[in-house]
């Protein structure tokens, strides 16, 4: 509360969702036939959702860096339980699954914790590399070696070594910037608002798609509308974060770019296991996975351009 930027950040948040309840509403009452009621309906839960996502992420905030480390660490635990769900793993891989939970993701965000940036960036890349190869080796079962210790390879990479440069951001030693949070909120709003207004554009415009098979409700409409508008944003919001308004544009722009791409590659893991969702955890959004997989792209870019441009 002492930091009157990221109380502003914060409220405008939760100004846009009073505004997106109030529309909701005004829908519902106007909703006059069975499919609209159900637009509207399932438009209402997710906005239900978004209030609930965002209360428990504010209050994460403003506890302090724990908080937001445990808030990511336990949604690196439930997306990559919707992960390993849907891999092809067996009961031989079970030792090194628990590894992965209970071993692998806490050190993860320990190190972050405990700012020891030097093990936290190559851990998993490479201690856990070996690990999940080495333990699948003693279960002893040889068929289809390959593909269960990369896909479990994969999960870690993306659940938790990807998803954990988020809060990592609050370690980083920018000179001149106060109150790391701010990044923080700023990485996850712009990605979130491209992801929410690709969709309001696709719908509104959508006629072109850019990969039917992947995910049929994409169009270039609705890439291009989502990405101009939320990088529009995030320059608006330059006042927050460490850059120029020309270089919160940039980060923007490259941060939109890698979630778009991660959410087409989530999505073709979900063709390939055919299904919808990777769970239901979340009313209107589908599981963990569905909602941060523009994330697990978008983090550590946005990480590691921050980390090398403004850190000494």
């Amino acid at each position: 509360m002492k930091d009157p930027a990221l109380v502003r950040l914060v409220g405008g948040i939760l100004a846009l969702l009073v505004v997106a309840s109030a529309v909701g509403a005004v829908l519902a009452r106007k909703a006059r036939s069975e499919a609209a009621r159900a637009k509207v309906a399932n438009l209402n839960a997710r906005i239900r959702a978004w209030w609930l996502m965002v209360g428990v992420f504010t209050i994460a905030v403003w506890t302090g860096g724990i908080g937001s480390i445990v808030l990511f660490a336990l949604m690196s635990v439930l997306a990559l339980r919707e992960f390993v769900t849907l891999a092809p793993t067996r009961r031989e891989d079970h030792r090194t699954l628990v590894w992965s939970f209970f071993v692998v993701t806490p050190l993860q965000y320990l190190l972050i914790a405990i700012r020891w940036y030097g093990l936290f960036a190559i851990m998993i890349p490479v201690y856990a590399f070996v690990l999940v190869a080495v333990s699948n080796v003693i279960a002893g079962r040889t068929d289809r070696f390959l593909e269960r210790t990369a896909t479990i390879h994969w999960g870690l990479m993306v659940c938790v070594y990807c998803v954990s440069h988020a809060p990592a951001l609050l370690i980083l030693q920018i000179p001149g910037y106060r109150s790391n949070a701010k990044l923080l909120v700023f990485l996850v709003l712009v990605v979130q608002l491209s992801d929410v207004l690709q969709y309001v554009f696709g719908k509104l415009f959508g006629r072109h798609r850019i990969a039917p098979v992947i995910s049929p409700n994409k169009t270039w409409e609705g890439f291009l509308g989502g990405v101009i508008a939320a990088s529009g944003i995030g320059t608006a919001l330059w006042w927050a974060t460490p850059f120029t308004p020309a270089e919160a544009l940039a980060m923007s722009i490259a941060i939109t770019l890698a979630g778009f791409a991660g959410g087409l590659v989530m999505s073709a893991i979900k063709r390939d296991r055919g299904v919808k969702d990777y769970g239901a955890l979340i009313a209107g959004h589908g599981g963990m996975l569905d909602r941060i997989d523009s994330l697990c792209f978008a983090a550590p870019v946005f990480f590691h351009l921050t980390r090398y441009f403004f850190t000494p």
